[in-house]
């Protein structure tokens, strides 16, 4: 039984992960500022003894003395085992909010996580992400592609952000010898997304549920690649618990490319909505296309994802609607 914390653990993925290792019989620590992340997200979580939720701003230190850290009826050590490092905005709507915070949360918070790490011993993973490619010029990406991005543009703060924190996590474990681990995440979707944070997935399905125009960004054939979040935990587990010499970076998505048209199309008939589609200009630094090479997890991981668009949008909009109180 391990004993693993996970910053941002009240979000979309976080609230995920917290489930899946507490069914795998983990002790889990729960950090969350609240900012994007929700308690209704881990609510079902708090009559569970192997659970612990702090709300924390990882900018800030965190000291975890034996209490917190203290579970019932244990003797067992107070260190913790791993860190799972979630704790960012994720959507442009959120991260740039307050574009200086997100960047904090990316350098301070990143070296706060690491310093944790390091005094508990702990292995430690870092959520990066496929922004770190930019619009990509490389097609699918590979994790050797050293990424097209704008250092000054408004998406920059996170882009940035997480590309500065990689490379903390390098350095922390070539001068450290940190037991490190960095997943660069791909385009994620499931329940409890969140219904305002701006990402095509949701966005498509809350204006087709109220009927409302399917907004579209540029022409629509601009592609993304769309895994399931079950997929992306498993991956992630996979990942952390991998031989220490697996460090990464090693993207984790769907390879299976779509058009943002081609998503708006099936949205619209899994849900039987009459909503229309019109166009709006693209956004500043929005990629043109995004998919994963994935051969790096499936050699290094075996993992490679198993549900297909269709499946996981039924399950999205099936917890989207029963969110939104919505009748057919």
């Amino acid at each position: 039984m391990k004993k693993i914390l996970i910053t941002g653990g009240a979000g979309f993925i976080g609230s995920h992960l917290c489930d899946y290792l507490l069914k795998k019989g983990n002790r889990v620590v729960c950090v969350d500022d609240l900012f994007t992340g929700s308690e209704d997200n881990i609510k079902h979580l708090f009559g569970n003894a192997n659970f612990k939720f702090i709300k924390h701003d990882i900018v800030e230190p965190l000291f975890l003395d034996d209490t917190v850290l203290s579970f019932p009826r244990t003797r067992e050590s107070s260190k913790i085992d791993q860190v799972y490092n979630l704790a960012c905005p994720a959507s442009p709507i959120h991260y740039q909010h307050n574009a200086v915070h997100t960047i904090k949360a990316n350098t301070v918070g990143v070296i706060n996580m690491l310093g944790l790490a390091r005094k508990h011993g702990a292995r430690i993973l870092q959520a990066s992400t496929s922004e770190v490619y930019g619009d990509p010029e490389v097609h699918p990406q590979t994790e050797e592609y050293r990424g097209n991005v704008n250092p000054i543009g408004p998406r920059a703060c996170y882009d940035e952000g997480k590309r500065c924190a990689e490379t903390l996590f390098f350095d922390y474990h070539r001068m450290h010898g940190m037991e490190i681990k960095v997943a660069r995440i791909f385009n994620t979707y499931g329940p409890r997304m969140s219904f305002v944070d701006g990402r095509v997935v949701s966005n498509f399905i809350v204006q087709a549920l109220k009927g409302e125009d399917i907004t579209i960004y540029g022409d629509g054939s601009q592609t993304r690649s769309f895994c399931y979040v079950d997929d992306l935990i498993i991956g992630l587990v996979k990942l952390m618990d991998s031989d220490k010499n697996i460090t990464g970076p090693i993207n984790l998505g769907n390879p299976k490319e779509f058009t943002i048209k081609e998503l708006a199309e099936e949205i619209l008939v899994i849900t039987g909505s009459k909503s229309k589609m019109v166009y709006r200009n693209l956004p500043e630094d929005d990629p043109k296309q995004r998919c994963p090479d994935i051969a790096k997890a499936g050699k290094k991981l075996d993992w490679s994802p198993k549900i297909n668009l269709d499946s996981g949008l039924r399950k999205t909009i099936e917890d989207f609607k029963i969110r939104m109180n919505y009748a057919d």
